[in-house]
């Protein structure tokens, strides 16, 4: 086996390995050597069939897995002898035609390109400085929450036959729905009660029940979004008619003692505290998103080293799909977002840029701190997503559990929550007071 270097740039190399056909032919005769006392071939006692004959009936195949073997071994000698450490997975080709190979007629011979890890020492994360946006809890805060809860556990009541429907009431109703006059999977339903004015159904169904009566037939016409998940119904035209069987007034929405103890609680204090700690934990998550935005801005700021132009790619790649996918979903192109196609490829490999230089920085300052997710935060966090699928919960803790790249999907952002977190113990963070809009804005959007 003759190994060539070709290529020596920043951050790749690329190796030529050459295997002569005559030692792979060499190594299929050690094998046929090895496997021979296990073959029974007719007119031959067992054992006792020659290599040469052996070779005929079972050479092509064998040679086949010699190959595949000796470009498993040549690619890892030429990563073990130069002592490179891959950023990804190495890229092999043949060259010429493999073919030739197998029929025993050439040299095997293949290309190994190996992407590497940059060498970079990370910044002391000791010198960054960020706000921690803060907002103080009004009791306005607490006392929506509280209404909200009263409202969801109020009762509700028939309306008389001739009663309108109102915002706020619940119709029980059987609906079908149809686009182009054909039906489509889900649209129907019996003895539905829907909340009107809840947002539930998608926008402009529930406003068209407002003023219905019990008995009444209502055509309900509507548009699904441009953004539906269902990329086959996004943005069509749809009719649904439906049968109203009953209107339902709601009760007064009281908060009290009785509320309370209804929730297992002693008395209105002591659920106004658990509102507030609701509260108080929702804010906290806020602003730690919004923390965790200005320690990954500052940690890019601070590092300018080259990146693997393949781990770049394939995550451009992963991301460029997303947004086809979009536009394509909402019908635009990237003339509507103000841009040619070119200037919105950049500015999305710009971000493919910033997510590798931070995915690796971050797995650095892992790695040299000792940060690690254990067996058991991976299995919470499956049983938190399970959790998100109910009456599936067994068979996504299933798919997770047995899935190692699915199981590495969870562990990626624990991971990169974890660095996060110890990044802000040593940096310098401020607090800053902020407005609740403020605090629950897109970070995205700063």
């Amino acid at each position: 086996m003759q190994i060539t270097q070709t290529v020596s740039e920043d951050l790749r190399r690329q190796f030529t390995v050459t295997v002569p056909a005559a030692e792979l032919d060499s190594r299929v005769t050690q094998r046929l050597q090895e496997m021979k006392g296990k073959i029974n071939l007719k007119g031959f006692r067992p054992g006792k069939a020659p290599v040469s004959h052996l070779k005929k009936q079972f050479g092509k195949q064998l040679l086949g897995e010699v190959v595949e073997q000796a470009v498993s071994e040549g690619s890892q000698k030429a990563i073990a002898d130069n002592a490179l450490k891959p950023a990804i997975q190495p890229r092999i080709e043949p060259v010429g035609d493999i073919n030739d190979v197998v029929d025993g007629k050439a040299d095997l011979s293949f290309t190994v390109t190996v992407d590497l890890m940059p060498d970079f020492t990370p910044a002391d994360v000791s010198q960054i400085k960020v706000e921690k946006l803060v907002a103080d809890i009004d009791d306005a805060a607490v006392d929506e929450q509280l209404k909200r809860i009263a409202e969801s556990m109020r009762s509700f009541t028939p309306r008389a036959a001739d009663e309108k429907a109102q915002k706020d009431d619940v119709a029980v109703i059987d609906f079908a729905g149809s686009i182009d006059g054909v039906a489509f999977e889900g649209g129907t339903g019996n003895d539905f009660s829907l909340t009107l004015g809840s947002g539930q159904f998608i926008p402009g169904f529930e406003d068209q029940l407002i003023g219905a009566k019990a008995g009444d037939q209502v055509e309900v016409k509507v548009t699904f979004p441009a953004a539906y998940h269902a990329a086959e119904m996004a943005g069509k035209d749809a009719v649904f008619a439906v049968t109203v069987k009953e209107v339902k007034a709601p009760g007064e929405a009281v908060v009290s003692d009785e509320t309370a103890k209804t929730l297992g609680l002693p008395d209105l204090a002591t659920l106004r505290e658990r509102v507030r700690d609701q509260i108080k934990g929702e804010y906290t998550q806020a602003g730690r998103m919004h923390l965790k935005r200005r320690i990954l801005d500052a940690l890019d700021k601070m590092h300018d080293f080259p990146l693997p132009p393949a781990m770049v790619e394939a995550e451009f790649a992963s991301i460029w799909a997303q947004v086809e996918a979009e536009l394509a979903r909402e019908g635009k192109t990237a003339a509507d977002e103000g841009k040619t196609e070119q200037e919105l490829k950049d500015e999305y490999h710009k971000i493919a840029q910033r997510r590798v230089r931070l995915g690796l920085v971050l797995g650095r300052l892992g790695e040299q701190n000792g940060i690690q997710i254990t067996t058991d935060e991976v299995n919470r966090a499956i049983m938190n997503r399970a959790r998100q699928f109910p009456g599936q919960e067994q068979q996504v803790f299933q798919y997770y559990s047995s899935n190692p790249n699915a199981q590495a999907e969870i562990r990626a952002p624990l991971f990169e929550d974890k660095v996060v977190d110890f990044i802000a113990e040593l940096a310098s963070v401020t607090e800053k007071k902020v407005d609740k809009d403020t605090l629950f804005a897109d970070p995205e959007d700063e």
